[in-house]
């Protein structure tokens, strides 16, 4: 939560507006709570106990590590949602995974991972969907995603 919270300051521009990660100001993060929760995270890793927690809290920490969103380690990120699906295997998980599998293997292979476990109640399943298409080109159906 202390990573989540680090980031509070950049998720949304001053009218409101959500923000991704990679288009976030990483200065407005919050640095000491970084290092806290990476410390946390480091001390639960050692145990090696994984649990559903502890591999979110490593998720986040891999992102909160990278002083760029392009030196951000996304294969290490879908490593960690391989095994959180494994543990808790779920559409929003499995939705959270096909972002990374988009970032390390492409919008073909993300979208494809997507359409394995549709949400069509889920507003995030559609976004994730129609930036994908418009990744690949396929501009009417993301604007209909």
């Amino acid at each position: 939560m202390l990573l989540i919270h680090a980031r509070r300051d950049a998720r949304t521009t001053a009218d409101g507006a959500l923000m991704s990660v990679a288009d976030q100001q990483r200065a407005l993060w919050n640095s000491a709570l970084i290092a806290e929760g990476l410390d946390l995270v480091r001390a639960c890793l050692r145990a090696n106990r994984p649990g559903p927690y502890q591999l979110q809290s490593a998720i986040q920490a891999v992102h909160s590590d990278a002083a760029r969103a392009d030196e951000t380690d996304w294969a290490q990120i879908l490593a960690l949602y391989d095994q959180l699906l494994a543990m808790s295997p779920n559409p929003v998980v499995a939705i959270n995974r096909a972002v990374a599998v988009g970032q390390v293997h492409g919008a073909s292979a993300a979208l494809i991972a997507l359409e394995q476990h549709p949400l069509p109640e889920y507003h995030v399943h559609h976004a994730v969907r129609g930036e994908l298409l418009d990744r690949l080109g396929r501009h009417g159906e993301a604007v209909d995603a």
